[in-house]
């Protein structure tokens, strides 16, 4: 009976780890289910639009939203990021948040009848909260406030 070289068996080991390590299973990413942004004592529970296609459907075709519910558009980069009402059912207020998560620009009572005009800032912001209209007054919301993202 032939016998088996420890040589081999050591590869055959070193093989079967580097798969192992390699193709194993991955670690568990944290997912949270509910997410929030925070404008001083209110919090917002809000969906992410992350992708280019969640962010051009945004709010479009949706009845309504709760109270204190919004969508936060999160971008990958800095940029001059437009709004329009296309499809739109309800007004809503859009907030547009710097990289420092401070507001930049306020948008008030954008509404369904204004579409095609679109809304932005003069100044790049990473993101852009829409929440129900008449928002902001009611929460004294202004330009220079800061933003507490939760997710």
């Amino acid at each position: 009976m032939k016998k088996i070289s420890p040589i081999f068996i050591l590869i055959i080991f070193f093989v079967a780890g580097f798969f192992l390590l390699r193709y194993g299973p991955a670690p568990e990413l944290k997912i949270q289910e509910i997410q929030y942004v925070t404008l001083g004592d209110v919090k917002v529970k809000v969906d992410l639009a992350l992708t280019p296609e969640e962010q051009a459907r945004g709010l479009s075709g949706r009845v309504s939203l709760g109270e204190n519910e919004g969508m936060l558009f999160v971008f990958p980069a800095l940029g001059r990021h437009f709004f329009w009402m296309r499809d739109m059912n309800f007004a809503i207020d859009i907030i547009w948040i710097d990289e420092n998560q401070k507001v930049i620009y306020i948008e008030k009572n954008a509404s369904p009848a204004s579409f095609p005009n679109s809304f932005g800032p003069n100044a790049d912001s990473k993101y852009v909260l829409e929440v129900n209209a008449g928002f902001a007054d009611l929460h004294y919301l202004k330009v220079g406030d800061e933003v507490q993202l939760d997710f």
